[in-house]
């Protein structure tokens, strides 16, 4: 019986080994080709957790980036960092500055030729000018740091960012490294020149593979269109211009669904790449309840309104930007810039729009038919005269003074009048020289 446990035993594992030997190394391929930014950042968080959940053997990355946000960069390099399976990076054509920095977090670089990589100075501004140097001290500590966890040199490193640093023959102070793929090679910042993917796989001894490109799926695509400070700012225009029509025509419903898919659209992906804090969305909706108390119960504008408006134009702000509560020392003003262009973007278009568009709303057909527009002209016969006796130039008695206006009995009926402006006393004679609407208009009697 023991033997017969043996032999099975054994031709498990046999089975087993065969099963793995048969099964093909499995590579999964990712682009970074495009702004480092939010979006890339959670781009490339779902294409690790797909390499993982699919057992991938090697994760390529093919890359062609100028840089981008420093902070979503440093947050790609930690998750590359902490993945097991390797990871290598095809940079074809360029990694600058923040491609740079993921390019050294990966465990093989390769070059197509041609290629470049370096540049990694922290800039600011729509105009590209050099940040102020806590962000360069900060920029050359994660280069130096990432560089010596994959054997690289850390000088080599330090001098992509900062032009202050001497690195031997390499450079000479007044400059930043920007490597080409011969340079590249030559300093043990690149494994090899290759042309395409199969060179790596080839260089490599990885034969028989299986080729996985990773694609995000539509709902993680429309995510990341609305992650966009243009988007962001039109979907703000359509929040303020579904509230002002809907105040406008209470009751119709549309504008006020549009006001509300706009601000789940805004909101949801900020929230979902972690952008917007719990914290950040609750003063949103606390600065809106108060303009709305503001506008519907306090009268006036004061305190309420003008707190209501900078806590929903300070949230909006906040919450398209990655600041850790109000610090922003790892927030690039460039990014503050946008956002904040976004949203007075976005609220310069409601109030135009309800400047041009409320004239429009009022004059289209849709509005005519769920609006009352008539108007009930003198000249079509219409009158606002309730008295049906012609009253004119009767005389009556002052029932109560008339300063100028009270009350006044003509053949034992009650009617509202007001003088021309004389003071009547109870009792004194009057007679009705005009009828307006419901009041009669009337003049004191002299003897």
């Amino acid at each position: 019986m023991r033997k017969l446990m043996v032999v099975f035993s054994a031709c498990l594992l046999f089975a087993s080994y065969l099963s793995h030997a048969q099964t093909k190394p499995k590579v999964m391929v990712m682009e970074i080709k495009a702004e480092i930014d939010p979006r890339m950042s959670r781009y490339v968080n779902l294409a690790l957790d797909h390499a993982e959940s699919i057992d991938a053997d090697y994760v390529i990355i093919e890359m062609d980036t100028y840089g981008g946000v420093l902070t979503d960069a440093k947050d790609i390099v930690d998750r590359i960092l902490d993945l097991k399976t390797p990871i290598w990076v095809f940079i074809n054509k360029d990694a600058a500055s923040a491609g740079a920095l993921i390019s050294i977090a990966c465990d093989s670089i390769y070059m197509a030729p041609g290629g470049n990589i370096g540049a990694a100075t922290v800039v600011e501004g729509m105009g590209g000018e050099r940040a102020p140097d806590k962000y360069q001290s900060y920029m050359r500590s994660i280069m130096r740091s990432t560089a010596e966890q994959n054997g690289r040199d850390p000088r080599i490193a330090e001098g992509m960012v900062d032009e202050r640093v001497d690195v031997d023959t390499i450079k000479r102070e007044g400059t930043v490294i920007t490597f080409t793929t011969d340079e590249a090679i030559k300093y043990g910042y690149c494994e090899a020149k290759v042309n395409s993917l199969e060179e790596i796989f080839s260089r490599n001894k990885v034969k028989d593979y299986e080729l996985v490109y990773f694609e995000i799926s539509a709902p993680e695509k429309i995510i990341a269109f609305f992650l966009n400070p243009l988007i962001s700012g039109i979907l703000i225009l359509v929040i303020l211009g579904g509230l002002y029509f809907e105040l406008q025509t209470p009751g119709v419903g549309f504008p006020i669904i549009a006001s509300i898919t706009a601000l789940i659209l805004y909101l949801v992906p900020y929230y979902l790449n972690g952008l917007a804090e719990n914290w950040e969305i609750i003063a949103l909706f606390v600065g809106i309840v108060l303009i709305l108390l503001e506008v519907f119960v306090i009268p006036g504008f004061g305190v309420a309104g003008i707190t209501g408006i900078g806590l929903t134009v300070g949230s909006m702000v906040l919450i398209m930007v990655n600041n850790d509560y109000f610090n922003f020392s790892m927030v690039p003003l460039r990014d503050i810039v946008i956002a904040s262009l976004a949203i007075f973007g976005g609220l310069s278009g409601g109030v135009l729009l309800l400047f041009v568009g409320g004239v429009r709303l009022s004059q289209s057909g849709v509005f005519k038919r769920i609006s009352l527009t008539d108007t009930q002209a003198q000249s079509e016969g219409y009158t606002s005269n309730f008295n049906t006796v012609d009253l004119i130039g009767k005389t009556g008695t002052a029932y109560t003074v008339l300063r100028p206006s009270g009350k006044i009995m003509i053949e034992d009926q009650l009617y509202d009048a007001f003088s021309r402006g004389d003071y009547i006393e109870k009792g004194d004679q009057v007679t009705v020289t005009e009828i307006e609407g419901s009041t009669l208009k009337v003049r004191k009697l002299t003897s």
